[in-house]
């Protein structure tokens, strides 16, 4: 049986690396921001912010889904962009990295878009993806 030295028993450990700041799951444009504060404010009562998911549904198999959040659940990604506060569903995370959320108004339309990199494409209607 062979004992360590005491040059092997007092090496000191590696520094730690710096984890490099992990990049945000999402963004916002400025115009989706402003949108998102009017609607919280126009709901007359306390909001977290708005939680974002992706639900199996429509022609392509995919739908965005955005709805008011009461509170913030434990495993919710959190993005804090322009004043919003955007709670990811944790099951939608992996669909909506790197994507970007915009407000668009025209004369009969106007709505949130998701300018998601990771869609392979988009329903005729617009409604639905898949990646």
């Amino acid at each position: 049986m062979s004992t360590p030295t005491t040059t092997e028993a007092a090496k000191p450990a590696a520094p730690a690396r710096p984890r490099r700041p992990r990049p945000q799951l999402m963004t916002v444009t400025p115009a989706a921001a402003e949108r998102v504060k009017a609607l919280i404010e126009g709901r007359g009562k306390p909001t977290a912010g708005v939680r974002i998911g992706v639900r199996t549904k429509g022609c392509s198999g995919l739908s965005y889904t955005l709805e008011f959040a009461d509170g913030q659940q434990p495993m919710d990604e959190v993005v804090e962009t322009e004043g919003v506060k955007l709670l990811i569903d944790p099951k939608a995370s992996l669909f909506l990295i790197g994507t970007e959320m915009d407000y668009e108004e025209e004369k009969l339309k106007s709505g949130f878009v998701f300018k998601n990199p990771n869609e392979k494409g988009r329903c005729g209607c617009g409604e639905s993806f898949h990646v």
